[in-house]
């Protein structure tokens, strides 16, 4: 059973509650939408429906779920802006995110990037870590 909370605006929107987001893409186990406050034109968030708080909460078991919202997050980036090969997709890692629910933040062409941007999306920094990192971090908790 899935755990939501009905107080999280990233719950309301995987569930289509909030009029004002547009899904981008949707299935049984995450969403797609713009960020609103993006650092670059095409910058989309991957949440899971799932109420989880962060990649911090994630057990061995999430690792598919994190594999599927890369998956998701390439293949949304390809349709929207024409292609992957200028991506930045990561976790921002606690306390350092303002929504307290599972999110991948998939970013291109990061040329466009201002510098506080290429600060707060800084690939394995103290706040914004890689999925390949999140990936091994759960495969050593699993051994």
């Amino acid at each position: 059973m899935m755990d939501i909370i009905d107080s999280c605006i990233f719950c309301k929107i995987t569930r289509k509650e909030d009029q004002k987001t547009e899904l981008l893409y949707d299935d049984e186990r995450v969403s797609v939408f713009r960020d609103i406050r993006p650092a670059t034109p095409h910058h989309y968030l991957v949440a899971s429906k799932e109420h989880i708080p962060d990649a911090k909460h994630l057990n061995p078991e999430h690792s598919g779920l994190v594999e599927h919202m890369v998956s998701v997050g390439k293949g949304v980036m390809a349709t929207q802006s024409g292609g992957t090969s200028d991506i930045r997709l990561g976790f921002h890692w606690p306390p350092f995110h303002t929504i307290s629910h599972l999110h991948l933040h998939v970013i291109s062409s990061t040329n466009q990037m201002g510098w506080i941007a290429k600060g707060i999306f800084m690939p394995n920094s103290y706040w914004f870590v890689t999925p390949d990192y999140v990936l091994q971090r759960l495969k050593k908790a699993k051994d």
